[in-house]
């Protein structure tokens, strides 16, 4: 017999799947410190060592939809146990690596667990009350944020005082704690698995296109762009595609409902999603850059790697602090408004830089502004495709849109990689980019955001939809405790 449902506690849950996104978002920054050592701790190639990073990304393109289906059938928070004992997996297998394939196997595991923090979000629509809503789904979407800017001054503090393996002890601490807490504070959401299959064959079509798409722009730079490998890369991820879009198009029961996926709030949506993630991501790029290079380029401002994050981490505080003011624009004048907004924003961000670019303070405010902006967005875009689509489609819908920001983050990576490669000069026998290549590369930014501010104001708002593939279920089919 299934044990009694925790009682629903409002402030209990946000707070709860608030930290799930901290921690997750904790687990992805965790080896930045580390890069440079990688190669040595593991014993291989700086180019093998390098999909130690790419491999969650990879992990958690593919794994993010499918765990979102899953939960939309049978309930989110038993998605978000296993998400939680898949980072804690994953933690464990990395602490206790002495070569590559165990460390990049382990990294492949926390990938896996990071849709927790889209399943969280989309939990928040079947637990909360509806006035709670916008400001908790915020609150969710700038957990990112404060994940990434905490781990870098943790990361760097711990690497150079302790052993590495204390980041991945700690973050399987963390994420035990938070499965705990789940299992403890979030109620059972609706379970809509009755009647329905899970689309076995879309999941491995759209997670095999975005392998291919994914490799291709992240390690176009090391292949060669015109290379064979890469451009059958693309090729390959433009075939799969349209074969599992045929697939979606014709199955009873889809990975992605296409046809909800194609309706113009949810299309556009997802399109400013990818610029968005472009945006947010270019200035984590060339920050961290200008902040360590030596003093002696004329540019670079001679910080530590520990200094460097402390420098960046006011503005995970200024992502939260505006996420609260952007659900406050979103219930007085509607979520597209606040994406709006928080693009605009991001753009002075960057436009900012080109006059304050030459002391750590200025840089500093920079991603202030920045981060804000970015604050203001992500908590708008979940809000606004769980506006165009129905209960039943939340978490899969809110998972995908996830992935089109990976997508965006990924583009940036590859299109600053080039910006600055090709802008570069000879310091000291290594190659770093100009002072114009680090401001050609935030004006793209700037660019960018101004594009996602345009595709929001083409957004046509629709009210939120109540039925899809599967009636609600009756309160007897939610989810059990175990």
């Amino acid at each position: 017999m299934d044990s009694p449902a925790p009682a629903v506690r409002p402030g209990g849950i946000v707070g709860v799947l608030a930290v799930a996104g901290i921690v997750a978002a904790l687990m992805q920054t965790l080896v930045v410190p580390l890069i440079g050592d990688l190669p040595r701790m593991l014993d291989t190639t700086a180019s093998n060592a390098s999909w130690v990073i790419t491999v969650t990304l990879l992990a958690a393109a593919v794994a993010t939809p499918i765990t979102g289906r899953l939960g939309d059938m049978y309930g989110k928070r038993r998605m978000l146990l296993v998400c939680a004992s898949l980072l804690i997996v994953g933690s464990v297998i990395c602490a206790l690596s002495s070569s590559l394939i165990p460390m990049i196997t382990g990294r492949a595991v926390q990938g896996m667990g990071t849709g927790i923090i889209a399943l969280g979000i989309s939990a928040l629509r079947d637990v909360l009350p509806t006035e709670r809503l916008g400001s908790s789904i915020a609150l969710l979407s700038a957990s990112m944020g404060i994940g990434g800017a905490l781990g870098l001054p943790i990361a760097a503090v711990v690497a150079e005082n302790a052993s590495w393996r204390v980041l991945f002890w700690g973050v399987a601490v963390l994420s035990l704690l938070i499965t705990v807490l789940i299992w403890l504070v979030v109620p059972a959401t609706p379970a809509l698995g009755a009647g329905s299959r899970f689309d076995l064959l879309g999941g491995l079509g759209l997670g095999a296109a975005l392998i291919c798409l994914l490799l291709a722009v992240s390690k176009g730079g090391d292949w060669g762009w015109t290379s064979v490998t890469t451009l059958g890369m693309f090729a390959a991820a433009i075939v799969l595609l349209l074969a599992w879009g045929w697939w979606e198009l014709r199955t009873r029961d889809p990975l992605l409902d296409l046809r909800v996926t194609a309706r113009p709030q949810v299309l556009l949506t997802n399109a400013a999603s990818v610029v968005i993630g472009f945006a947010m991501y270019a200035q984590s790029l060339i920050i961290p850059q200008l902040l360590q290079l030596p003093a002696e380029t004329g540019y670079g401002l001679g910080q530590s790697m520990l200094a460097m994050g402390l420098w960046m981490a006011p503005g995970g505080v200024m992502m939260m602090l505006m996420s609260a003011l952007g659900a406050r624009l979103s219930a007085a004048r509607g979520p597209k408004v606040t994406l709006f907004v928080g693009s605009l924003v991001i753009a002075a961000g960057y436009g900012s830089s080109m006059a304050l670019m030459g002391s750590t303070w200025g840089l500093m405010i920079v991603v202030c502004i920045s981060s804000g902006g970015v604050g203001m967005a992500y908590g708008a875009m979940p809000a606004l495709i769980m506006g165009g689509v129905p209960q039943s489609e939340t978490a899969s819908a809110n998972s995908f849109n996830t992935v089109m920001r990976s997508v965006g983050t990924s583009v940036s990576a590859a299109v600053v990689g080039v910006v600055l490669a090709q802008m570069s000069m000879q310091v000291g026998g290594y190659t770093v980019p100009t002072e114009n290549g680090f401001r050609t590369g935030m004006l793209i930014g700037c660019a960018v955001a101004l594009v996602a501010a345009a595709i929001s104001l083409s957004i046509p708002v629709r009210r939120a939809v109540s039925t899809g593939r599967h009636a609600a279920p009756a309160p007897a089919h939610a989810e059990s405790k175990v």
